[in-house]
């Protein structure tokens, strides 16, 4: 793939807003439900000797 130019008198860069306080404080509330919702539980694995029947 080679680069795409800007057609002359287009400008394709955009400069974003900070963000406000109650933006980003919802924004981390959001992304912490998102988390926990597809976090997969960690499994235990136990490693020790092994009872054989007499």
């Amino acid at each position: 793939m080679g680069l795409i130019r800007e057609p002359k008198n287009v400008d394709f860069t955009v400069q974003s807003e900070p963000w406000t306080d109650v933006e980003l404080s919802d924004f981390r509330k959001l992304m912490n439900e998102i988390k926990a919702k597809n976090a997969k539980p960690k499994v235990k694995i136990v490693l020790g000797k092994k009872k054989f029947k007499s």
